[in-house]
């Protein structure tokens, strides 16, 4: 069973999401008619840790934010591992400045003759929050963002989307499919700059030119990103974006739903209410194509999903339906294994009241395993 603590927490938690979620309630209905080019109503603010282009000690990585729509708020927060920096992470790179231990500014001065840099996979990541809270740049987002590029040795890109009421289905999903263009568009530039070769890359003195100015190519991502090797991860809601965890119609429900209906953190009561917020009004249905992949007719067949990873808590009302969409997935040969974690909670790899925790710490550890698997410039691996 979860400790004390996680109870207290969880109790908390409850009280203060509850206020959160009717006061944004009442904050949609006063904008509903007015217009916000940003969307946003009154939602307490979260504690956010700030961007640090600098190697922290601690972790060696690197952030930057970017905000990649103008006509949205929709941003993104970059996660740059200091290991991309050299091919040897013994030697120290020529990227980094001795006395600062800093990136060379947002762009790298580049030396043309070395060939001390590494590409690295991209991980697309989504944050939980129940559509209506959380954020790229939260702290506990943020220190579990740092950990997944380190593990796995990858560039993390955290998506900020849209958050319900004030922007229903489907926003957030059109802000996912956003990024994933923007992050094509990015891969384009840098090859028409680099031909493959970076090099050439200089950015103070070459840049493309798109039809509304100019675009400048994303210095990190080109020149240690490998966006045919991207990878998504979801945290709780953020798991919808990459692909909806849910089982058969709602109106049925499992055992877990039963069982657990009063569970730690989000709770179904809960859960509920957000997908209320979420839903476009009037539209509330827990058989939405937004929250039922599996209903028959769906746009894209699930034999066509690529490999899946699904993680689930203990103690955790929705773990039944993830558990199901997994099997689903597997009837159809799609690499989709489960990995159950005894004690735990809701969100328990990412809230911050447990990120030190054995679990948390095991789950991001496994994870990076698995991915592994798929993003190996060597194939396929699987080691411990």
């Amino acid at each position: 069973m979860p400790g004390v603590t996680v109870k207290l927490y969880s109790v908390l938690f409850k009280f203060l999401q509850k206020r959160r979620l009717e006061t944004l309630i009442e904050s949609s209905l006063l904008y509903r008619n007015t217009e916000h080019p940003f969307g946003v109503t009154a939602r307490p603010d979260d504690a956010v840790a700030a961007v640090n282009p600098t190697f922290a000690a601690a972790d060696g990585v690197a952030t930057k934010d970017i905000h990649i729509d103008p006509q949205t708020s929709l941003s993104i927060r970059i996660f740059l591992p200091d290991t991309a920096l050299t091919t040897n992470p013994s030697k120290k790179s020529a990227f980094i400045d001795a006395e600062k231990g800093s990136y060379r500014g947002y762009s790298p001065a580049i030396d043309r003759h070395s060939r001390n840099y590494r590409k690295l996979p991209v991980v697309l990541q989504f944050h939980g929050g129940g559509f209506v809270s959380g954020s790229s740049d939260a702290v506990a987002n943020d220190l579990f963002c740092r950990r997944i590029a380190k593990l796995l040795d990858a560039i993390v890109i955290a998506v900020g989307y849209r958050l319900a009421p004030e922007n229903r289905y489907p926003a957030a999903f059109e802000d996912g499919v956003k990024v994933l263009n923007w992050l094509g568009k990015q891969a384009n530039l840098a090859n028409c700059i680099l031909g493959g070769d970076f090099r050439r890359l200089d950015i103070r003195r070459q840049q493309i030119v798109d039809g509304f100015g100019a675009s400048m190519v994303e210095p990190w991502l080109a020149a240690h990103g490998d966006p045919s090797r991207c990878v998504l991860l979801g945290v709780s809601c953020g798991a919808k974006y990459c692909k909806l965890c849910c089982s058969k119609s709602w109106s049925v429900p499992t055992r877990s739903e039963i069982r657990l209906a009063n569970s730690y953190f989000y709770d179904k009561a809960m859960s509920i209410l957000v997908w209320k917020l979420f839903l476009p009004e009037k539209e509330f249905d827990l058989d939405h194509p937004a929250a039922n992949p599996l209903l028959p007719n769906r746009e894209t067949p699930l034999k066509y999903m690529p490999p899946t990873l699904t993680v689930v808590a203990d103690h955790d009302w929705m773990r039944d339906r993830a558990i199901a969409y997994s099997e689903e997935l597997r009837k159809v040969n799609v690499d989709a294994p489960v990995l159950d974690y005894k004690d735990t909670v809701h969100e328990f790899a990412t809230l911050d009241v447990l990120l030190k925790t054995p679990q948390a710490q095991a789950c991001a550890e496994d994870i990076a395993i698995w991915v592994k698997k798929y993003i190996s410039l060597r194939g396929h691996e699987f080691s411990y």
